[in-house]
């Protein structure tokens, strides 16, 4: 595995500016092979309360009715005794760290300043925050998006090409196998084709958003963390920009930014903010620019993508036309 090159920013998507504290993605890696650092979990599922940040004032309004602050619920893994010893223990160790220092740890295959914890909250464990946990068991699975069978690899290297902006990892890598070892560990004493409860985001009603208001939101509650122009700090990634998440991200998409806004921001307070203002900051947010996607015009050749999808395809502008020769006729 490429050694790092230096300490990485503590990214979180869409931030946290008051929790827990946790190693630097530079110490992850050279202690992942040696020293625990997913700390022991009972097998019930664990909460963690967050504490407000002193002297942050978070602006109430009638319009909050729907909002409440939520609790954190993190998913229980496997205590780090359950890591066999030998060159399995060793993948899964090395797995974790990739997890925790991706941009540190394969530069060449990261193009922003994300790494895959940033959207994966708390160690890939939040509930409602597309947890790691579990997900091993979901694949081989259908994608529209390719309009093929997806296997575990495939999905990480997705996650490379769109939300880090970079290259996938070779089929034979050592550090695709190593992920692969570290959610296959996360999976243990799950049982094929039973549902995770909090697995995915969990959706919201589409609303229509108003970008005027999201920027207000932006600059009273995510800038904090993210900072006044939405750039980034060593507490959290940049939401636009260059170093963000790219075009063909997931989080791109208006409904997918808006859910897990609704649900895991602001990171401290989750659950603060109502449907409402979830739709309006993520329209803000996704009004800017942010890393293209090469090919990103072939996605969902089925003609089958989603109603917020951010770019114009290929089949939807064959479809569009077929549909407006019907009209004619």
């Amino acid at each position: 595995m490429k050694a790092l090159h230096g300490v990485a920013a503590l990214t979180l998507l869409l931030g946290a500016c008051t929790r827990s504290p946790e190693a630097s993605p530079g110490d992850s890696v050279r202690a992942g092979m040696s020293a625990s650092l997913v700390e022991s979990q009972p097998a019930a599922v664990a909460t963690a309360r967050p504490v407000a940040n002193p002297g942050t004032a978070m602006a109430t309004t009638a319009a909050a009715a729907n909002a409440m602050h939520v609790e954190r619920v993190l998913l229980p893994v496997p205590p780090d005794s359950a890591i066999p010893a030998g060159p399995l223990g060793v993948s899964i160790r090395r797995g974790r760290a990739l997890f925790e220092a991706t941009r540190d740890s394969l530069p060449a295959n990261v193009g922003n300043r994300l790494r895959c914890l940033s959207c994966h909250l708390d160690g890939g464990r939040r509930a409602n925050a597309s947890p790691l946990v579990g997900a091993f068991l979901s694949y081989p699975a259908y994608n529209a998006r390719a309009a093929r069978v997806y296997t575990i690899q495939d999905r990480i290297n997705d996650c490379f090409r769109r939300s880090m902006a970079g290259r996938p990892l070779s089929s034979e890598s050592a550090e695709l196998r190593d992920m692969v070892s570290y959610l296959a560990f996360l999976s243990r004493g799950i049982a094929l084709g039973s549902e995770v409860k909090g697995q995915g985001i969990p959706k919201i009603e589409p609303l229509e958003p108003d970008t005027a208001r999201g920027r207000e939101i932006a600059a009273s509650t995510c800038a904090r963390c993210h900072g006044e122009n939405g750039g980034g700090t060593a507490l959290a990634p940049p939401l636009w920009g260059a170093g963000s998440f790219g075009i063909g991200a997931g989080m791109a998409r208006l409904r997918t930014a808006a859910s897990f806004i609704r649900h895991n921001m602001p990171y401290d307070l989750p659950g603060t903010l109502t449907d409402q203002q979830a739709f309006d900051v993520a329209a803000y947010i996704n009004s800017h620019s942010r890393p293209d996607l090469a090919g990103k015009e072939n996605d969902w050749p089925n003609g089958d993508e989603p109603p917020d999808v951010a770019y114009p395809t290929r089949a939807s502008r064959r479809h569009g036309a077929a549909g407006a020769i019907d009209r004619e006729r």
